[in-house]
Parts: C-alpha cells; sequence; structure tokens
C-alpha cells in the first residue's frame, strides 16, 4: 500500500505489477479485434444494417479515442491504480451487459460503457508502468507492454472463434470478463497506488474542448468515409476543426494546461506520435481486410482465421527483442524508421494480391507486419513517456493511447472506405445480372436486400450466396459464380487499397525519419529529461575520481593530526595575558631567552592546521566534486551515492572551517600586550599572527566567508 513516490528502491513486485498491467490492456485490444470474427454472426441474428454495424464499431471506439486524454488527467490528479480498478469494474459490467442483450440498441450501449471504461484502464497501465519502473528497467518494461498489444490483435480472433464453433456471438462479450476479474485482484495485491506529486488543479475546460476535438473528427471521417460526406458529417467535421482551434487557443493561455501544446516543439514529441499514429492507421487497416480474405475468401472458420493470425503475434514479440538491442546502441530514429520500412514492404507486397492468393501469400505479409509493430511501437512509447514529468505521466499515456486508437480508427475507417468503394466498382458490372426481378423492372423485398449486401461487402456476397443456395437449387450456379466475382473484386480492392496504405507509410515514414533527431540529440532532450526517477541510488556508479579520493584523503588527514587542547575562550585570553605579562624582560636589541611554555605553545600551534590551508583544501576538494559531477552529466549517467557523499563532506568541511575562522577571528580582536622587546618573527605565536594580520587590515567588512573559501 505504500505509494510509489514514497518508495526509496524499487518496488520488488513490479514485474508481476506488470503482468497485471499487461492482462489490463489484453481486454482492452481484444474487445476490439474480436469483432472482426464476431460481426457476421452478430449482423446475421441481429439483422443489423450497415449503418448499425458501424454504430456498433463506433460505440466502443469513439469514447475510446476521445476520453483518454482526460481520463490520464484525472487518474495523474487522484489516483492511477484507482482509475484502472474503476475502469476495469466498469469494463465488465459494460461486457455483461453486452452478453445478456439481445437488441441492436443494448449492444450499441454496451460497447459504449465498455469504450468509456476503455479510455480509463489504457493511459492507467501506461502511467503505472513508467511510475514503477526504474529508468533502467522502464524500456523493457514497456517492450512487454507494447508486444502484449500485438499478442492481442491475433489472441481476439483466436478466442472469439474458438466460443463461436459452440456458442453465439453474445459469448464474445464474455471473453473479457474472467480476465477483467483477475486483473481487479491482482491490481489491489500487486500494483502499488501512485498518483503525481504536486499535479495542480484539472483544466477541465481543457478537457471537455477534447473530448469534443478528438470525438466530433473522429466520428465525422467515419461517418463520411463509410455513408458519404452529406450534411452530418460535414457539420460534426466543422464542429471537430472549431474545436481543435479553440482547445489550442485555450492551452496557450492557460497556467496549467492539460496538455501543453508548446511540447509539440519537441521534435522526437512530434515524431514519435505522429509514427504512432500513421503506423496503425495503415496496420489497423490491413489487419481489417486480411482477416476478411481470410475469413470469407479463403473459407477459413473462426477459429482458423485466429490461428493464421498468430505469426503476426510471434514476429511482434521477435520485434520487440530486436529493439531492445538495436534502441539502445543506434538511437530511436533508426529503429522506428527501420520498423516503418519493413512495415511499408510489408503493405507494398500486398499490392501483388490476386484472386488465386492463398495463405502462403500473406504469410509474409503478416511476419513482416508483427515484426515492425515490434520494432517501432515501444519505443514511440518510450519516446513519448519520457518527455513528460511525474506530475504528467497520465497526460503522456493518454497522448500516446489517443494516437493510437485515433491510428486505427481513421486506418479502419479511410481505407476501409477505399476498399469498399473499389469493391463496388469491381462487383458493379456481374451484379446487373442479379436474379429477381419482377415484370415491372423492380427487384423483390428479398432480391434486394440481397443485391445491397452483396454490394455492400465480400461477407455479404457470400452470405447471400449461401442463403440461395439453401433456398433454390437452381440458382447454386449463379451462387457460386456471385461468391467467384466477389472474391475477384476484393483480390482487385486489397491491391488497390494496399497502393494507398503503401503511398501514406511512406511518405509518413520520410517525415519521421526527418522529425526525431539522432541518437545524441534524442538523449539530449527525451531520456536525459526524464523528470521522474524514483531511484537515484540504485544506478550503476561510474569509475571513482581519483583526484577527489586524493582530496579526501589529504582532508581527512589534515584534520586529524593533534591540536592543541580546546578550551573555554574566557581561559585562553587569560592564557594569552599570562604569557604576555610573564615574558622576561630584557634589554631592546637583545633575543630574549625561550622559556618553556612559548615553544610548547608555538609548536602546538604550527603543528595545527592553519585556517587557510583548511580553506584552500575544502575548495580544492568542491572543485573536484564539481568536476567529477560535470563528467558523470555530460556521459548521460545521474548523480551517484559516491558523488552525493563527497559533496556532503565538502559542506560538513567548509561550515566547520566558517566556524574555526569566526574562532580565530574574535581572537584576533584582542588588544594585543605592548612589545618591550623586538621578538623573532619565528617565535610569533597564532593568536599574535592573527592580531597583526587583523590590525593591517583596513576593509574588514569585506571579508566575506566565501572570500576565505577560496585558496590563498
Amino acid at each position: 500500500m505504500t505509494p510509489v513516490q514514497d518508495m526509496h528502491k524499487p518496488y520488488p513486485r513490479r514485474w508481476s505489477a506488470l503482468v497485471v498491467l499487461c492482462l489490463s490492456l489484453l481486454i482492452v485490444v481484444m474487445a476490439n479485434t474480436s469483432l472482426l470474427v464476431a460481426a457476421p454472426s452478430m449482423t446475421l441474428d441481429l439483422s443489423l444494417t450497415s449503418s448499425d454495424l458501424q454504430w456498433v464499431i463506433d460505440g466502443y471506439t469513439v469514447p475510446y479515442a476521445s476520453l483518454m486524454l482526460l481520463c490520464g488527467v484525472i487518474g495523474d490528479r487522484y489516483s492511477r491504480r484507482g482509475a484502472l480498478i474503476l475502469g476495469l469494474i466498469i469494463f465488465v459490467a459494460g461486457s455483461i451487459a453486452g452478453a445478456l442483450t439481445d437488441a441492436t440498441l443494448g449492444v450499441i450501449l454496451a460497447r459504449i460503457v465498455m469504450g468509456v471504461a476503455a479510455a480509463i484502464v489504457m493511459p492507467a497501465t501506461l502511467s503505472l508502468l513508467v511510475a514503477t519502473f526504474p529508468k533502467r528497467e522502464r524500456a523493457t518494461a514497456v517492450t512487454v507492454w507494447a508486444a502484449t498489444s500485438g499478442l492481442a490483435i491475433a489472441a481476439g480472433p483466436l478466442l472469439a472463434g474458438w466460443l463461436l464453433e459452440s456458442f453465439t456471438w453474445h459469448s464474445t462479450f464474455l471473453i473479457n470478463v474472467p480476465i477483467a476479474l483477475a486483473a481487479i485482484v491482482g491490481a489491489v495485491v500487486l500494483v502499488p497506488p501512485s498518483r503525481a506529486v504536486g499535479p495542480g488543479a484539472i483544466d477541465w475546460v481543457g478537457g471537455l474542448l477534447s473530448v469534443l476535438s478528438v470525438s466530433t473528427v473522429v466520428y465525422a471521417i467515419i461517418e463520411g468515409m463509410h455513408f458519404g460526406w452529406t450534411v452530418g458529417p460535414l457539420y460534426f467535421g466543422l464542429v471537430g476543426l472549431l474545436s481543435i482551434v479553440g482547445f489550442v487557443g485555450w492551452e496557450l493561455r492557460h497556467d496549467n494546461p492539460l496538455l501543453d501544446v508548446r511540447m509539440f516543439s519537441s521534435r522526437i514529441l512530434g515524431g514519435a506520435t505522429l509514427a504512432v499514429l500513421v503506423f496503425f492507421l495503415v496496420t489497423f487497416g490491413a489487419i481489417y481486410f486480411v482477416a476478411q480474405y481470410l475469413q470469407f475468401a479463403l473459407g477459413y472458420g473462426p477459429v482458423s482465421t485466429g490461428v493464421h493470425l498468430l505469426p503476426l503475434a510471434g514476429a511482434v514479440f521477435v520485434g520487440s527483442g530486436i529493439t531492445m538491442w538495436l534502441t539502445p546502441k543506434f538511437g530511436p530514429r533508426v529503429t522506428v524508421t527501420a520498423g516503418m520500412i519493413v512495415g511499408t514492404l510489408s503493405v507494398v507486397s500486398l499490392i501483388g494480391i490476386d484472386p488465386t492468393a492463398t495463405y502462403s501469400d500473406f504469410l509474409p505479409v503478416l511476419t513482416l507486419l508483427g515484426l515492425a509493430i515490434g520494432l517501432s511501437v515501444s519505443p514511440c512509447t518510450d519516446a513519448i513517456m519520457g518527455e513528460f514529468p511525474d506530475s504528467k505521466l497520465g497526460v503522456g499515456g493518454g497522448l500516446n493511447d489517443t494516437a493510437l486508437e485515433l491510428g486505427g480508427s481513421l486506418g479502419i475507417a479511410v481505407l476501409g472506405s477505399v476498399l469498399a468503394a473499389s469493391y463496388r466498382q469491381g462487383i458493379e458490372g456481374f451484379l446487373r445480372t442479379f436474379p429477381g426481378k419482377q415484370p415491372n423492372g423492380q427487384y423483390t423485398g428479398q432480391a434486394a436486400e440481397g443485391l445491397a449486401a452483396s454490394q455492400d461487402s465480400l461477407a455479404g456476397a457470400v452470405i447471400v450466396s449461401d442463403i440461395i443456395r439453401a433456398q433454390n437449387a437452381f440458382l447454386s450456379g449463379f451462387a457460386d459464380n456471385l461468391q467467384a466475382n466477389a472474391i475477384a473484386a476484393f483480390g482487385d480492392a486489397v491491391a488497390h487499397t494496399s497502393l494507398v496504405a503503401a503511398v501514406v507509410f511512406g511518405v509518413g515514414t520520410v517525415i519521421v525519419a526527418l522529425l526525431i533527431p539522432s541518437r545524441s540529440a534524442a538523449l539530449a532532450t527525451s531520456s536525459e529529461r526524464i523528470a521522474f526517477e524514483p531511484i537515484v541510488p540504485f544506478a550503476v556508479p561510474p569509475a571513482k575520481d581519483g583526484a577527489a579520493e586524493r582530496e579526501v584523503a589529504e582532508l581527512e588527514q589534515l584534520l586529524e593530526r593533534p591540536s592543541a587542547a580546546k578550551i573555554e575562550r574566557p581561559s585562553a585570553r587569560h592564557a594569552l595575558r599570562a604569557a604576555e605579562e610573564d615574558a622576561p624582560k630584557v634589554v631592546p636589541k637583545t633575543v630574549p631567552p625561550r622559556t618553556v611554555a612559548e615553544p610548547a605553545l608555538v609548536d602546538a600551534e604550527l603543528e595545527r592546521p592553519s585556517i587557510y590551508q583548511l580553506a584552500s583544501k575544502v575548495y580544492e576538494l568542491d572543485a573536484s566534486v564539481a568536476r567529477q559531477a560535470s563528467v558523470n552529466a555530460k556521459s548521460g549517467e545521474r548523480v551517484t551515492i559516491h558523488q552525493l557523499a563527497l559533496s556532503n563532506l565538502a559542506r560538513t568541511r567548509r561550515v566547520e572551517a566558517e566556524e574555526a575562522l569566526d574562532a580565530a577571528l574574535e581572537l584576533s580582536d584582542l588588544p594585543a600586550a605592548p612589545e618591550p622587546v623586538q621578538r623573532d618573527a619565528s617565535l610569533q605565536t597564532f593568536y599574535q599572527r592573527a592580531s597583526t594580520q587583523h590590525a593591517n587590515c583596513t576593509e574588514f567588512k569585506e571579508r566575506s566567508s566565501s572570500m576565505w573559501a577560496m585558496p590563498l
């Protein structure tokens, strides 16, 4: 129950906590990908129209994308672990509601509740990860987190397909319930509480503007691309653009903005955010039509479709392992750019897909795409989170996840629209021969529905073909031709859409490569400016500075040498007067005989280190420590325990030196006894020399302690 910010060493069960965070991420992503195989069954059972099915998808996507930024800030302000647990509870409630309903509106509302819960959970997982892990382990943890999303892309269709083999589509909602319940228990037991220290008041106006901006823009693009740019999508698009302008203006003027838009002047933040958005725009679009081809063109069942997507997940883990080795050596620019190039090549390979394509033609595509995800996503996420301090980790997680979900939503909307338009154009000629016309030239009601479904998508054409075969054996030949022509049109549409995706991916790769700085610049602007580093002493100490150690040894030896006995100051004054009064009277210009007391006093004072020597050593020690700290700062390491100890020792010695100096100056203020004889300068006591120095100084007030700390 100890908050992360109050811990003095790394949380011992942080890797177990990472498992809980990855499970939470898993159900959020699977809720989207499992719909790829559940949509046909849901469409048949609920008689969903294209608009209804789109709302089932958008009901999860729109609140998920629009609320993440605000939910991340709320989690920072109050409790990140509390936000995670609350989001999981809401997610369980939405999943159970979706499994129990048989109405279209009920499914849409359940998906909306799940989308709100996902917006709470997603940024909480990332901010808790960064808050819990020290910097030296953070890149590894982020890599595991990113690889989990790749696993969820394949696990969602696989688990949903396995359930659909024996149960209805209702069971696909229940996939998340046991995993979410396990994650709730794990969050209470294993995840430490965390929240920002001094985050300030929440910018509610900026939060509302961000929600309005993202939701209206996402909805306008999805609706406009699927159903045409009518008055509705254009109106929402205009509201979205005005909201974005208002959000930027408000954030520039606010004292504690929700998202400081000035941060996007950082090349690494802008480049990493753009890379995540472009990457998932193309990746989600590609997976969207590859899954359709496997299921409807190649005839794979739901379980088989999930199994054939598993190479994608395996390649994600391989790419994540490569990036853990590649990024520290060459920097994020090389890793991210290499991943985007590999992703571009995978999309380019889809351009050659034709109606005779088999799974072996898609295997290299899935492998390269998974490898690209593993190479690029974790360095981008690490770079984005590295730009935000401890008080803004939720904002960083929300920004990263918003870019991810916004890219995925736009990928399915934009590339899906291009795919649908190209498919419709390819099959339009064959559908003119569709049977079921009445004498007046109009289609019957059932024929009109079949024609519309066949024209809408490959899934619709395959389903209509199966219905025709089952209801009218005389039209089985037409059903076979319909399915063959639909597959051919879909293959051509995949090639055309892949060309558009490759262009988008290629242009995005060039821009990202120009934006993300080189390795040295990235270290200077990102990793070294991470404000939250809970464990300073656990950094591996650099090589010891020999000069600093010599200074410490000399100072210790100097201070441990025997000195005159310390007595009270009144006694010291009395002893000084007594020594002067007891001095033998001799004729001037005659060297006085040395008494027993004088040599002992002089020898003791000469044996004791002078204030000037002590001040000089303190100054030299501080200079050596400063040099060592400067060297460490240039090498990218944090201040170590060794350096902190040296600095503390230097401060302690300076205080001791200043106290001794004050005592000497106080003694030097005593009136010196008249000197009836000319003494030998070498026999003067320490106090007499101090008195002479003080008498010769005409500007005593200018002697500050900092002056005495200089080597004289």
